[in-house]
């Protein structure tokens, strides 16, 4: 490479005043998930093989257990980071896309974490609950839930006095990662045959 970007890796010392800023306030967040993940491998199977010995069929029990677990290791943590409280008041931001606006609108770095961490909040849960979920292969029920799960959290923040903004704009970028997410599953909402399960099967509906 002829150059470097200011404030990339440099010898592996220098990197985005954003990312920087990111991992000291989030990294044991990230820690904490991946030590988590051999532990959720084995609640999933353990979940799986419980069903099957209730009678369940092995395709069925395996979908649901996974989706299940995956859907909390997924979501807790950006919960974590989303309700963890910080210093100062509270600010609530009522009006739909100003606050997206400003954010575009200024450091890219900054921009690129809080747009993408709000795509990710609720990606998990698009991607598997539908899985779960039958009534969730309706789009428009998938949607109202992610959006009724954001708005929740939103009115969290504010009435816990965290020092954080609750922004309609949070809501509508949460919605929208669950809604793109949950277009990497559509191919398999359908399921396997259910062998009595209601919930297992059927096809996607919007």
């Amino acid at each position: 490479m002829a150059g470097h970007r200011p404030g990339w890796p440099v010898a592996g010392r220098r990197y985005p005043a954003a990312v920087r800023a990111a991992w000291q306030e989030w990294g044991h967040v990230v820690v904490v998930t991946l030590a988590l993940v051999p532990v959720a491998a084995a609640v999933a199977v353990a979940l799986a093989r419980w069903r099957v010995g209730r009678g369940a069929a092995a395709a069925v029990a395996w979908r649901h257990s996974v989706a299940e677990v995956g859907v909390v290791l997924g979501t807790a943590p950006w919960l974590w980071m989303i309700l963890t409280p910080r210093a100062g008041a509270g600010e609530v931001r009522p009006v739909p896309l100003r606050d997206l606006a400003g954010q575009l609108a200024g450091d890219p770095g900054v921009a690129v974490a809080q747009v993408g961490g709000n795509l990710l909040v609720l990606a998990a849960f698009g991607a598997l609950a539908p899985l779960r979920f039958r009534v969730l292969t309706r789009v428009p029920v998938l949607l109202g839930v992610a959006a009724a799960g954001s708005l929740a959290v939103e009115t969290l923040q504010y009435a816990l006095m965290l020092g954080r903004v609750s922004s309609v704009d949070d809501v509508l970028l949460n919605t929208t990662g669950a809604g793109l997410a949950s277009l990497t599953t559509r191919r398999w909402w359908r399921g396997p045959p259910a062998g009595g399960d209601p919930e297992a099967a059927g096809p996607p509906r919007s």
